[in-house]
């Protein structure tokens, strides 16, 4: 039986497909995205006030931001500035904003006052609150609500004494099964 001569030319195997995860290194399941008027300068506040680390830029020739990435602690939020056409509108475009980004930091007190010096306007002065945080909220030069808090030791009598005091001023009786989750765990 004679030996088949191997030819000089081998059939290679296609190479398969290298395996991608669906979700980006570093990203979680959901991202905010932020439409600003002044995306370059936002992109500078949010490192001097929040301690943000910028991952992407992608400017376009006329400076304006198509798209960046910025970090805070472990989160990722992208953001762009508002572009005319597009389905989102900045703050400054709507007269408010919808929704309220939230930060959670091992020393609130610091990043609150950091922010406050940078620029923010407070929405709502920091302080202890019922559902077992110091929280509070603050507008960005550019119309985006932030609220800043961290989880703080807090006995059950004063999360009820702390509920009651916001329920009167919000005009509202409470009870006990109206205590917030994040309270009660």
């Amino acid at each position: 039986m004679a030996k088949k001569s191997k030819s000089k030319k081998s059939k290679s195997k296609p190479k398969k497909a290298k395996k991608v995860s669906p979700i980006p290194k570093g990203f979680r399941t959901v991202t905010p995205y932020l439409s600003i008027e002044g995306a370059a300068e936002a992109l500078e506040w949010y490192k001097k006030a929040l301690g943000a680390k910028e991952q992407a830029r992608q400017p376009m020739p006329d400076g304006k931001i198509m798209h960046a990435r910025i970090r805070i602690g472990d989160s990722i939020i992208m953001l762009s500035d508002a572009m005319p056409g597009a389905p989102t509108k900045s703050p400054k475009a709507l007269g408010g904003t919808a929704t309220t980004m939230h930060v959670y930091a091992k020393d609130v007190d610091r990043l609150f006052q950091q922010a406050v010096e940078a620029g923010a306007t407070v929405a709502m002065p920091i302080g202890d609150q019922f559902w077992g945080e110091r929280y509070g909220q603050l507008l960005d030069p550019f119309g985006h609500m932030w609220s800043i808090s961290m989880v703080i030791p807090m006995t059950k009598k004063e999360r009820d004494e702390k509920m009651k005091q916001a329920m009167e001023m919000m005009g509202q009786r409470s009870t006990e099964k109206e205590m917030s989750p994040m309270a009660q765990e």
